[in-house]
């Protein structure tokens, strides 16, 4: 069974976000627990270099594992102001802890409004498939 915090936001292309302070603008994305298990053992991420742009709905990077290589899609536009620089040299805490250390990027929130696009925990759980 897949875990989906309550606190997070969601895209359905198994991405999540979490604001840590709602009075910031910076935002924390990742895949979700799901995505990760579909994908297998993460062996390499391609994620964006600090001070980048990055568009909602638009790839950002890719994950590599050892059954395939899927896109990443970023939940929100923003500037990236860093990348989880952990991964280079353990991707698997993608697999392992894939809502707290394997998190992805760290944003800027370009457009507050495009958070409202975003699924709440409940949502996203309902087009997951059926387990």
């Amino acid at each position: 069974m897949t875990t989906t915090p309550e606190e997070l936001s969601y895209t359905s292309d198994h991405e999540w976000l979490r604001r840590d302070d709602a009075n910031t603008d910076e935002a924390v994305i990742g895949i979700t627990d799901f995505a990760q298990d579909q994908l297998g053992d993460v062996v390499y991420l391609d994620l964006p270099a600090e001070g980048d742009e990055v568009r909602a709905g638009e790839r950002f990077g890719e994950v590599e594992s050892v059954k395939t290589v899927s896109d990443l899609y970023a939940p929100i536009s923003g500037e990236v102001l860093a990348s989880n620089g952990e991964l280079e040299e353990q991707p698997e805490l993608v697999n392992d802890s894939p809502y707290d250390e394997g998190w992805l990027i760290r944003v800027r929130i370009a457009d507050e409004a495009e958070l409202d696009d975003l699924l709440d925990a409940d949502a996203y759980r309902a087009q997951l498939p059926a387990s």
